[in-house]
């Protein structure tokens, strides 16, 4: 739907001289019912499989997939389709399902169902290793499992709250899920057709869903503001001043426990110095970042500070000690203000994506702050940040992540700077590291565990392979139809099962 009468947000749209942006939006010609909800988002599921990269997360977050365990609104790993999970004395684990949850066709949620889920993803997904290594699922009766794991631990809960955990039902055709929404038509990329899942208890309440993926942030906040959405999700700060509420609209703020960082990709010849990485992360101010955002708060670590194992010290500016570490590194500046060694000058690319708008607004703050220290920085943007990160494509590539998704500091700290990781972005390679972390993974003490979480933090602080830069603020558009929405903390769960029209 896209309402082109000159009243109400169309007309305040047109006063931003945004019509041709409005304008360049695709038509959304869906037979949806009057009860049908369309939600934006800068992200959407790239496909179905589980077993794919983090397409799991998305589908969590979207409302179709769960997991055996889930993090409540509060941060506590709690039950979902598993009632308990208990360790036994030979180091397994058993994992009793809850009653009477289905998958959204209708067959009943099993053990032996589970365990081929989970089995498959967890031989196929390198991020389903991250925290305990390759588990081994195995039916001990129809609501029992036996769990196995590679590496010792005594977090299976928190492992099985991660993204890579949904459980589905393996059929010739996509996957069937449990979550309180059905998929019914998913185009890759740009939309998602979803039905209330009727196995689901108070699907009845929940109205359909259309998903439409919005890459850039401008575009989503028009779209809102022309009313073709009912929920916008992670709107960005210059758009706010468009949403008055006089028209029913009203934008929710709240705080994530995501964390914006910046990668520096140590293969890159002047980045596998560790003082000029420093030097950058000294560089940059972290209260200018916050300014820019008008919103969140400077980083102090990987972890945002309502987790007790979060740093606690301030990531200072020194532009002076900057610097100095450049100077002894052998990078001098020029007569042109630019620093440069052995005939190369000190130049770098600076990366971010457009379906987190504050990264975007975050480049030219650090282009300037790095401009002063003499480093000449360039600016790129993409569409497909997975795939320039992956591919190691980049100097210096700006990130948002969720960095304790399960209330677990391990995963963050394991699946993003050990040697081999597969999220390792910027290829840095420290033994003693990998070691602590191998102590980590294996502690069941959680007061040992944060100790060891703030020494790893310390421990890629004085490496620098990141810089931690601030944790965000959110801003979520409901129209009064879904003015009752209430944002989760995180958009890890985007459309749970209390979404429901308010009018």
């Amino acid at each position: 739907m896209l309402h082109l009468s000159l009243g109400g947000p169309v007309k305040r749209v047109l006063q931003t001289a945004a019509l041709g942006a409005i304008l360049a939006l695709p038509l959304t010609l869906n037979p949806a019912r009057a009860d049908s909800v369309t939600v934006g988002q800068t992200f959407l599921a790239s496909g179905l499989d589980p077993a794919e990269g983090s397409t799991g997360w998305a589908l969590v977050t979207h409302g179709i997939g769960e997991q055996l365990f889930q993090v409540s609104r509060t941060g506590e790993v709690v039950p979902n389709l598993a009632s308990s999970a208990n360790f036994n004395a030979d180091g397994t684990w058993t994992v009793e399902l809850a009653p009477d949850r289905f998958f959204s066709d209708g067959t009943p949620v099993s053990a032996e169902l589970v365990a081929a889920a989970l089995n498959r993803t967890g031989e196929a997904n390198p991020s389903a290793r991250a925290t305990a290594g390759r588990l081994t699922f195995e039916a001990v009766d129809a609501d029992t499992l036996k769990v196995s794991t590679e590496e010792p631990t005594t977090i299976l809960p928190s492992i099985l709250a991660e993204w890579a955990f949904p459980v589905y039902l393996k059929t010739d055709e996509a996957p069937i899920f449990t979550g309180p929404f059905a998929v019914t038509d998913f185009q890759a990329g740009s939309q998602i057709n979803m039905t209330p899942n009727t196995y689901y208890e108070g699907a009845e309440k929940r109205p359909d869903v259309v998903l439409r993926r919005i890459s850039d942030g401008q575009s989503l906040a028009l779209a809102f503001a022309s009313g073709e959405l009912d929920l916008a999700f992670n709107l960005p700060v210059e758009s706010l001043s468009m949403f008055d509420g006089a028209h029913g609209e009203a934008v929710k703020s709240f705080p994530v426990a995501y964390q914006y960082m910046m990668w520096m990709n140590t293969r890159h010849p002047a980045l596998e110095d560790v003082r000029v990485r420093k030097a950058i992360d000294l560089a940059v101010s972290r209260d200018d970042l916050v300014a820019a955002a008008r919103a969140g708060k400077p980083a102090t670590g990987a972890f945002a500070s309502s987790y007790p194992f979060a740093a606690s010290g301030p990531l200072k500016q020194d532009l002076e000690a900057a610097s100095a570490l450049l100077d002894e590194a052998g990078w001098m500046k020029g007569t042109d203000g630019v620093r440069s060694k052995d005939g190369k000058r000190l130049e770098l690319v600076l990366w971010a994506y457009p379906q987190r708008p504050d990264l975007v607004t975050f480049q030219p703050v650090i282009r300037a702050a790095l401009a002063d220290l003499g480093v000449s920085v360039t600016t790129q943007v993409t569409e497909s940040p997975s795939q320039v990160a992956g591919e190691g494509g980049f100097d210096l590539f700006l990130w948002a992540q969720h960095t304790a998704p399960a209330g677990d500091p391990g995963l963050f700290l394991s699946l993003f700077f050990e040697t081999d990781a597969a999220r390792n972005y910027s290829g840095w390679s420290n033994p003693d590291y990998d070691a602590l972390i191998a102590e980590l993974r294996a502690e069941g003490d959680p007061e040992v565990r944060i100790a060891l979480a703030h020494k790893a933090q310390e421990m890629i602080g004085e490496h620098a392979p990141v810089s931690f830069l601030v944790t965000p603020e959110w801003h979520v558009g409901v129209s009064k139809r879904v003015a009752g929405y209430k944002p989760w903390g995180s958009d890890y769960y985007v459309l749970r099962p209390d979404f429901m029209l308010t009018q």
